[in-house]
């Protein structure tokens, strides 16, 4: 860009709703985040002048900001949320909310975008999806944390459910209180009114699990799932669901079928090629559409 712009960003579009428009200065993002003082900005724009060059190189050039500052700045200015490094507000396993340039938070965004493309093709309207694995410590709730955060930063009204109702996560990750959840809602004892914002990314929703239930693999297998799913749709254009091992419990059917579309995880050095594939097959015959399988190398 050129020295002193008028930097005009383009719409940022999902679903086809434009969600903003910003014409906002690196500077003053960085001023706002006090990274840079009115001496400092002087001597930015009296580089930026002399040399021709972008302010964000020109800051950079005179050692007065880092690489990440200038990350951040930019990711503020195209309306991407994301946090600031120390906030500990939500679990660092956010890594595309902490570091969004990160080579594995661009790893989640192309699995995103295979996603969206797949779901066009086959000219799917709704569009939930179980995240699921053969066995423990494989993932699971790492990727969907991640793809709900990346799925609300393209503007979609994003729900993420656990549905792990045996050792459920979601609820520490996001930092958000797991009184009521899931559980409840199957059960009867609570509505849509236990879904929660997750405040730091205003497209973004999460219900908990809720209180461990003596009976999760039933409670998952009512019609409860299915017409709670149906009432989503009126407020989310991206459903996912967390589940706990596929291998162990049969929770994780039953979620995938609700769904219609499930992901299946692999871990590197961990995952037994045969539990994967047992699982896919098993999906597969119960007639849940395998969106694809990931291999988790994190």
């Amino acid at each position: 860009m050129p020295a002193n712009p008028q930097e005009n960003v383009l719409p940022i579009e999902g679903s086809g709703r434009v969600l903003a428009r910003y014409d906002r200065r690196i500077g003053s993002i960085l001023a706002e985040e006090g990274k840079l003082g009115v001496e400092g900005i002087e001597q930015v724009m009296q580089l930026q002048q002399t040399n021709g060059l972008r302010f964000g190189e020109a800051a950079l050039r005179l050692g007065l900001i880092t690489e990440d500052d200038l990350r951040c700045a930019v990711a503020r200015q195209y309306d991407l949320p994301h946090l600031l490094p120390g906030n500990e507000s939500i679990s660092g396993e956010l890594v595309v909310a902490y570091e969004p340039f990160h080579p594995r938070a661009e790893e989640l965004r192309a699995l995103r975008t295979q996603l969206l493309m797949r779901w066009s093709r086959a000219g799917v309207r709704h569009r939930a999806l179980a995240i699921a694995s053969p066995g423990s410590g494989e993932g699971r709730s790492y990727v969907t944390a991640n793809l709900a955060v990346v799925f609300s930063q393209l503007g979609e009204r994003t729900l993420l459910v656990d549905a792990d109702l045996r050792t459920p996560r979601q609820h520490r990750i996001f930092n958000i209180p797991d009184r009521v959840g899931l559980s409840a809602v199957l059960s009867g004892r609570a509505d849509r009114g236990a879904v929660a914002p997750v405040r730091e990314f205003g497209r973004l929703s999460l219900l908990p699990a809720g209180a461990p239930p003596p009976n999760p693999q039933e409670l998952l297998s009512r019609p409860a799932l299915g017409v709670f799913l149906q009432e989503m749709w009126a407020d989310f254009d991206v459903i996912l669901f967390d589940t706990p091992p596929a291998k162990l419990y049969a929770d994780a059917q039953n979620v995938a079928f609700r769904a219609g579309n499930v992901i299946m995880l692999a871990r590197k050095d961990h995952t037994r090629l045969a539990d994967a594939t047992s699982a896919i097959r098993e999906l597969s015959d119960m007639g849940v559409r395998v969106v694809g399988t990931v291999f988790n190398a994190f």
